[in-house]
Parts: structure tokens; C-alpha cells; sequence
């Protein structure tokens, strides 16, 4: 074995087990698969986040190009805009569709209002709906402390005003359990025309809670995430209250 094969395998096993120096587990296409029963993060609260910001090329890009091919236009005064297409119209919200033992079904997400319950079925809480990309981004909260209700959850992100984004924006979804390493997973893939996005399952497989990644660019929404992971519900057109409004 070459000294780059060591190398290569000393990394990948920081994927497996969390790294030291983050205290953080990374799901990738290699290791797409951590047990928090092995990590003992399977009670308390488990919080979910999304974060996205603008890739820095959709930022001043065109500008850039256009100088390079028009020097002089440096000594021209700028126009200057609030804000661009691309940061006005990037509105991802972030769902979880749950099943539990008792063979309940659901949703909770932004669109139509269906926040959850924490301490209650379905054990699944929204805390809020974040339109801006803040650093807080957004957060979803599963009282583990019931994981025996549980049988799956799929955590997924959509664009809400249908303009296809992803391939504008940097998002991410971490975990953070009650006790151990966070769990990251990274949205960078280019899917320019997807509108949702399966991020992450969480399943109860004979009492142990599995984390995996999936990361699955769909064009449509919520019914054909539901389709894909075989869910069942009946869907309809849902819209947002106003901002500031529950």
C-alpha cells in the first residue's frame, strides 16, 4: 500500500467516525451512512438546519467578464442596484415528510402552515420559515426522546417561488444532536433546473436510528419526492401568509 493510499484511507475514516478537529461527520457519495445509536446522539432533541448564501460567481460575475472585455468601462460610474435577479428570487425552505410506527403520515413544512409538534405526534417541529438565506437559515426539530414513534423521516429542501436555483446557491442541512458530532450535507451539486431536493433520511431499522444521505434533485415538489419514496399522501396547491404573518 503507497504512502497516498494511507493517506486517502486516514481521511475517509474521519468521514465515518467525525473528525477531531470539527467535531463534524460529512455524508458523502463514498460514506453516505452514520448510526447516531452508535454515536449515542439517539435522544433529546435533534436539530436540523439549513443555510444557504449565493455563489460568489452570480455575484459581480457579468460585471467582471464585461470589464475584461471592455477595459474603459472602469472609468464609467457605476449603477447601482439594491438587489440582483438571482439574490431576489432564491427562497429555499426546508421540509420533512414523516411516517410513524402507527402508520401516520405527513408533512411539516412552511407551505400551508404545517409546523409540527414536538412534544406531540408527529414529534416533528418547523421553528420557523427563513426568506431571506440569514446565517440562522432555517430549523426542523425531532424529539428523539420518542424514536420509538418514529419509523422514517425524509428531510427534504424546496424552492418555493418555482424559479429553479440550486445551481446559484451554496446550501447545506446539518444535524445536530443532543451528544456527539454534527452531521453535514452539502448541496453543491449543479441541477439548475431541480425545484426540490431529498437531502437526508432518517430511519428507525430495528431500533437503531440511520442517518443517510440521498441528495436527490427532483423538477417537481413535494408529490414527486412523495412518489419517489413511496409516502402516499394527497397533495394540493399550498401558498405562504405573508412575511411577519402566521
Amino acid at each position: 500500500m503507497s504512502f497516498w493510499d494511507g493517506l486517502w484511507r486516514g481521511r475517509a475514516a474521519d468521514f465515518e467516525s467525525g473528525s477531531a478537529a470539527s467535531n463534524s461527520i460529512e455524508l458523502t457519495k463514498r460514506h453516505p451512512v452514520v448510526s447516531l445509536t452508535k454515536q449515542g446522539a439517539a435522544t433529546g432533541n435533534l436539530r436540523i438546519n439549513l443555510s444557504w448564501r449565493m455563489r460568489t460567481s452570480d455575484i459581480g460575475g457579468h460585471e467582471r467578464e464585461s470589464l475584461l472585455r471592455h477595459p474603459f468601462k472602469l472609468f464609467k460610474p457605476d449603477v447601482v442596484q439594491a438587489h440582483t435577479q438571482s439574490m431576489v428570487n432564491v427562497d429555499l425552505d426546508l421540509g420533512c415528510l414523516y411516517e410513524l410506527t402507527d402508520g401516520e403520515k405527513g408533512v411539516v413544512q412552511p407551505l400551508g402552515g404545517f409546523f409540527g409538534a414536538l412534544n406531540a405526534p408527529p414529534y416533528v417541529k418547523l421553528s420557523g420559515d427563513d426568506r431571506f438565506g440569514s446565517a440562522s437559515g432555517e430549523t426542523i426539530y425531532v424529539n428523539l426522546d420518542h424514536r420509538e414513534s418514529i419509523k422514517r423521516l425524509l428531510v427534504f429542501v424546496y424552492i418555493y417561488d418555482q424559479t429553479p436555483a440550486f445551481d446559484r446557491t451554496h446550501a447545506h442541512v446539518t444535524l445536530y444532536p443532543s451528544n456527539g458530532p454534527r452531521v453535514e450535507i452539502s448541496l453543491d451539486e449543479r441541477a439548475p433546473q431541480a425545484r426540490s431536493c431529498a437531502v437526508v433520511t432518517i430511519e428507525n431499522i430495528k431500533g437503531e436510528l440511520i442517518v443517510r444521505r440521498e441528495v436527490k434533485f427532483v423538477y417537481g415538489f413535494q408529490a414527486e419526492l412523495d412518489r419517489l419514496y413511496g409516502w402516499g399522501l394527497q397533495w394540493g396547491r399550498g401558498y405562504k401568509s405573508k412575511v411577519g404573518e402566521r
